[in-house]
């Protein structure tokens, strides 16, 4: 349904262009999920926005993105204003800064269905409520009626999914949903956004910063480093037999139940890189612990490693690698 191939993206600046992301690439079929992790900067959102059609203005687009057989890259933005919202619909991270604090949560639910023609005013005004009760909001004809300061963090992202999924789009993106929520809000999102999936049989692509989060909803994982991927794979392949050093940094830098208080979590040494490097090698080389002069030679592909798993490491040749 979705196929992003090779996707490349430049953002203005004041000294020229710069590239945010290069050379992504991986597919979501119809009704499956798919998480894409990484750190803050790594090019998650980046790569979310040039799906929906809302880069900044005069950024550059190179690739395609295909979503039920279109070429989302070359759609007039007439065409994308058609889709957005309708076939494709988003969950921004932050609900208190993409509702609108002047109107009510259920006027702003039902927008998108008077918006795209999907019902009269009366009409959209009572499935509002509907979907209001759907994504499990107590006090639903309350919350219909309130302001989005009337609600607390995680009742406002309910309220931004049940926006996101008025018209029953067939891909939803969901960007960073549980930020800023406590740990019980957090599973209760996630958990409504895995039972509407399979409820609505849509696609749900769920960009996250925690593994755990997107291991908990997600069948498949794509991380993202420095503006690029560096595996892409079956959540259990992930977690029990990661490829690439750098998911393996990740899970290792999780906290572990059972550790000993004040026990430090492995880190990567120095910073993540805000965009993918202009040097020639690896992006990840700098913070490796399994870095060779091999690395740094030259841009490595991405290699399949079997179905559905594929890696960007050039040390995936080597026998017994990884140790």
């Amino acid at each position: 349904m979705l196929d992003v191939e090779r996707l490349t993206i430049d953002l203005p600046t004041a000294s020229g262009l710069r590239r945010v992301v290069e050379d992504v690439s991986f597919k979501i079929a119809a009704a499956a999920s798919l998480g894409l992790v990484g750190e803050s900067g790594s090019g998650k959102t980046m790569t979310a926005l040039a799906i929906m059609g809302l880069l900044p203005e005069r950024a550059a687009v190179e690739g395609t993105i295909r979503f039920e057989g279109q070429n989302l890259v070359a759609l007039a933005e007439d065409a994308r204003r058609r889709l957005r919202g309708d076939r494709i619909a988003m969950v921004f991270q932050e609900p208190m800064t993409a509702l609108n604090p002047l109107h009510h949560v259920g006027s702003q639910v039902a927008e998108p269905l008077l918006v795209h023609g999907r019902a009269n005013r009366r009409d959209a005004k009572a499935r509002a409520l509907e979907l209001i009760e759907s994504v499990r909001l107590a006090a639903p004809r309350r919350a219909a009626r309130a302001y989005p300061h009337e609600l607390s963090g995680g009742e406002r992202q309910r309220a931004m999914i049940a926006m996101a999924i008025a018209c029953s789009p067939k891909l939803l993106i969901a960007d960073e949903p549980t930020t800023a929520l406590d740990v019980t809000v957090q599973a209760n999102i996630l958990d409504l956004l895995g039972a509407l999936r399979l409820e609505s049989e849509m696609a749900l692509m769920l960009v996250s910063h925690d593994l755990a989060v997107v291991a908990r909803t997600c069948a498949t994982v794509a991380v993202m480093y420095g503006g690029m991927l560096m595996e892409v794979a079956p959540v259990g392949v992930i977690a029990h037999k990661p490829a690439h050093p750098y998911t393996r940094a990740l899970l290792a830098a999780r906290p572990r139940q059972g550790a000993k208080r004040g026990e430090r979590l492995p880190a990567l040494p120095l910073a993540a890189p805000p965009t993918p490097s202009d040097e020639p090698g690896c992006v990840f080389a700098p913070r490796c612990a399994f870095a060779i002069e091999r690395c740094r030679a030259h841009r490595p592909p991405m290699k399949t490693l079997s179905d559905g798993h594929v890696a960007r490491c050039v040390r995936l040749d080597e026998p017994g690698f990884p140790p």
